[in-house]
């Protein structure tokens, strides 16, 4: 998108949208007085050259230039208002067609009639335009409510009983968390709090699935003091993520490497005191009883994510345990490879979907996007006696805000 080629055919799309779009604003501005047509048009106008500008600037300028904080809402808002004329459009592209249609059909057999619904016509174009409007500006004002809710972290328990679990593990509490994106972070009170929800459930374990920065590893060096608190007395546990292996920067960068990137990102979770698993697992003991913990490398069904874990690797030796939980951060990896070729794992821990960060959660129903690409994709799933429980991700990458899926703690009881 930076190659001058890529940016001006941008630019020309949101052009021709901001065109076909202010067609509908004249058609339903149409009996207003001169002066407030003046005043819809010269905002409209204003509001999408200056969309326009800001996108020029985020291209072409760093965060030396806005800062991190005003470019991350600079393109969020503009890209709602770009997603809010395109659902606009839909609409007023469903008028068009009938239209055409309706014209066609009054040339070729209602000759004698056309204009008998011409009046009609235009009321449908009007009530259609302004339903367009409509929907674009509730998606757009969804997309601004959705900025205060990045922090507004959920703790969601959840009771889960298994034949296996030996008996000493009976009532242990599980803090899950994962997707923390430090690199997204701006307010640090705000990610404090969240924090002190995780510590205030009193967890016996706390397990974080992946994605602890965007990219860089020097993301972190601002909420160490924030993370480091994360105690619990059977430890802290964490795998990798997508994002942690720093496959969408370009390196070198500021002189360093992806690889030294990486080992540098493992670093952090030691300096945390996190026990980083890397295609490996650990015994876990209470009272006399053992349990494996397993934990590996991101591994995705996907095709566009690289296959980093083990599975294999990480399994062997965990057979003799008669319960095991498993930390992989792609939920994709329960269906491909867990429960065909690993029954008695016996829960799965997972993240990486967001809950897409937008979507609608009601008692009885949810529903996001990210559903047509993950069959799971944010709480809990069963199969016979395995289960999988996605978190639908403590921060927030790319859009700086939640609507209707909000960043979530999970305390899990086994019982």
């Amino acid at each position: 998108m930076r190659t001058p080629l890529g940016v001006l055919i941008f630019v020309a799309i949101m052009l021709l949208v901001d065109t076909y779009v202010f067609q509908a604003i004249k058609a339903v501005s149409q009996s207003a007085s001169p002066k407030t047509k003046a005043i819809v048009y010269i905002i409209y106008w204003t509001i999408s050259i200056f969309a326009i500008i800001g996108f020029l600037l985020f291209v072409y300028t760093g965060p030396a230039f806005l800062g991190r904080k005003v470019r991350t809402y600079l393109f969020a808002t503009i890209v709602g208002l770009f997603l809010a004329k395109l659902i606009a459009v839909i609409f007023f592209l469903v008028d068009d067609v009938r239209r055409v249609i309706q014209w066609v059909a009054g040339k070729l057999f209602f000759r004698n009639t056309e204009g008998e619904e011409l009046s009609e016509g235009i009321t449908r174009s009007v009530f259609l335009s302004w339903i367009g409007i409509a929907a674009g500006s509730t998606l757009f004002g969804s997309l601004l409510y959705g900025f205060s809710n990045k922090y507004n972290y959920q703790l969601i328990r959840q009771r889960l009983a298994f034949d296996t679990l030996p008996g000493s593990f009976k009532g242990l509490v599980i803090a899950h968390i994962s997707d923390i994106h430090c690199g997204s972070f701006m307010n640090k009170s705000a990610v404090m709090r969240g924090v002190r929800k995780v510590l205030d459930s009193k967890p016996d374990i706390i397990l974080f699935t992946g994605d602890l920065v965007n990219d860089r590893s020097t993301e972190m060096q601002d909420f160490m003091d924030i993370f480091s608190l994360l105690k619990a007395p059977l430890g802290v546990y964490s795998t990798l993520g997508n994002h942690d292996y720093g496959d969408y920067v370009s390196w070198p960068s500021n002189g360093i490497s992806k690889r030294q990137n990486l080992e540098d990102l493992k670093k952090v979770h030691a300096a945390l005191g996190w026990k980083l698993l890397m295609n490996e697992h650990v015994e876990i003991e209470r009272n006399g009883d053992k349990i494996a913990l397993i934990g590996i490398e991101n591994w995705s069904a996907k095709a566009r994510f690289p296959k980093h874990g083990d599975m294999a690797k990480a399994y062997a030796g965990s057979e003799k345990y008669p319960f095991k939980i498993l930390m992989s951060h792609d939920p994709s990896h329960w269906d491909a490879q867990v429960r065909p070729t690993y029954s008695d794992v016996d829960l799965m821990l997972s993240g990486h979907t967001h809950g897409m960060q937008f979507g609608i959660e009601i008692p009885g129903f949810k529903w996001s996007p990210v559903q047509y690409i993950y069959k799971q994709w944010a709480g809990l799933y069963e199969e016979g006696k395995q289960k999988l429980y996605v978190n639908r991700g403590y921060g927030f990458i790319g859009y700086p805000g939640r609507i209707g899926i909000l960043p979530e703690i999970t305390v899990i009881e086994l019982i």
